[in-house]
């Protein structure tokens, strides 16, 4: 038998909804991945100021989601450590074990990758599996420029387009409105429970 080959999903995931799910399958099937491991942010840096939902709460969410899929696999190794949640850092902890690693990530994200903490070390520890939008998978000219190399260490995905987010989703439950077939029915049994998002 091979290397395990293993597409990781970080996120705040608040929730997290059916374009997660479809961009961990998409990256499952077009890379042969055995399993895609999805972590939760404890302290989402990059979201530093704005409010978040408590990250046992999303943990469950997260769990949730994935129950029906037997390569999603959900990690706790941010949840567990103190302090905020690199992807760098996390990334590192992951790969010790062996095996081929991507780090899965959309067109937001990568366009943001110069701002994270230590980037490189990221791109040195894993491949990027990168789900381009609207079939645009250029590499913006600023990520490039800010790191060198980049463009070798991407597999790029094809995806659907799916008009979802997270913002959009909080919205819809705050303002009572169906969430069905974006947001999987167990998720939101665990928002109407923990009584998630009701104010802005």
């Amino acid at each position: 038998m091979g290397a395990v080959r293993t597409g990781v999903l970080g996120g705040t995931f608040d929730p997290p909804h059916l374009g997660h799910l479809v961009l961990a399958a998409a990256a499952r099937q077009q890379l042969n991945l055995d399993r895609v491991l999805f972590v939760p942010a404890r302290l989402p840096w990059r979201k530093m100021g704005r409010e978040v939902s408590e990250a046992q709460v999303r943990l469950r969410m997260t769990e949730a989601a994935v129950a029906g899929f037997e390569w999603a696999v959900v990690s706790t190794l941010e949840i567990e450590r103190e302090g905020p949640s690199y992807a760098s850092v996390t990334m590192q902890a992951l790969v010790a074990d062996g095996g081929d690693w991507w780090f899965i990530l959309g067109a937001d994200a990568l366009a943001d990758l110069p701002n994270w903490y230590e980037p490189e070390t990221l791109l040195e520890a894993a491949r990027l599996a990168f789900a381009a939008r609207d079939g645009a998978t250029e590499v913006p000219f600023g990520v490039v420029a800010a790191l060198p190399g980049i463009e070798a260490r991407i597999d790029r995905l094809a995806m659907p387009n799916l008009d979802v987010s997270s913002t959009a989703l909080r919205a819809q439950v705050r303002e009572g409105q169906a969430t069905e077939v974006l947001l999987p029915h167990v998720v939101r049994a665990v928002i109407d429970e923990a009584g998630l998002y009701r104010t802005a």
